[in-house]
């Protein structure tokens, strides 16, 4: 009896894990689709109706965080970092981080976009090319970076901490963050900057160091060359910008487990 008590335990505590994860993806996307339908409704500009969903959703995560910190804490609560071991294994790899995912992303997903193509990825470009582009500047560099990282690193990837590890949460965060986006080439894209983005979150505990990272990635975006991005599409470039990645975000991994919870099994 005992043991078939004991061997229940794992079973309930794992479908009591799978249960909250449902709940939280059902949280997010539900939300955020009631809030985003109305909206697309009344305003028929892709771009301003996007900046309007961003702004209240920022305000509201924003608002939140702040009455409600409680509901947003999780434990172990990492040892604040000195300022020279902030910048030398937070800051450095998740730059160095961030710019491989930029340069291996990028030339994937045009190299993807060339092979297969994307009717999402051309509706979002005819919306872009639609808008002013002191309405993309916006959108681009403070709206969605203020947004989708309130939306996921900052409500999302907590709730999902107080049940999962560092490592499910990463990753569950990480596919919302790029099927919101709502096409192929982008996902490809986004996938690996929401892990890195999870990983600074989770290490640092603070919402502005990942929004920064965001629109800095953004900004890359918008000012390389896209001759560049062409370049690199190469299969050589690619699997060596990968490999790259990979070890760079292994130590991030390593920093955010260590400040953290050092018995996480990850």
């Amino acid at each position: 009896m005992t043991t078939r008590v004991a061997a229940a335990h794992p079973v309930a505590a794992a479908l009591s894990r799978l249960g909250w994860c449902a709940l939280v993806i059902a949280v997010i996307v539900g939300g955020y689709a009631l809030l985003a339908l109305p909206v697309t409704g009344w305003i028929t500009n892709p771009a301003e109706a996007t900046a309007v969903v961003g702004g209240v959703v920022a305000l509201l995560v924003g608002g939140i965080r702040l009455v409600f910190p409680q509901l947003l804490s999780y434990e172990p609560t990492p040892p604040r970092p000195r300022s020279g071991e902030l910048l030398r294994n937070v800051w450095g790899w998740a730059l160095l981080a961030l710019t491989l995912t930029f340069l291996a992303g990028q030339a994937t997903a045009v190299t993807l976009y060339g092979l297969v193509g994307s009717a999402g990825f051309d509706r979002h470009l005819e919306a872009e090319q639609a808008s002013g582009p002191g309405l993309v500047l916006m959108l681009t560099l403070l709206v969605a970076p203020l947004s989708e990282e309130a939306m996921f690193r900052g409500l999302a990837y907590p709730l999902l901490r107080k049940q999962l590890s560092i490592a499910t949460s990463t990753l569950i965060t990480a596919l919302l963050f790029a099927g919101m986006h709502g096409n192929l080439v982008q996902a490809v894209a986004t996938v690996p900057l929401g892990l890195i983005l999870a990983l600074v979150a989770e290490r640092t505990r603070r919402l502005w160091h990942v929004v920064v990272l965001h629109a800095a990635y953004n900004l890359a975006a918008l000012i390389t060359p896209f001759e560049v991005v062409q370049a690199l599409a190469a299969p050589q470039y690619c699997g060596a910008l990968a490999t790259a990645w990979v070890v760079c975000v292994g130590f991030l991994f390593v920093c955010a487990r260590s400040g953290g919870s050092v018995t996480d099994s990850g």
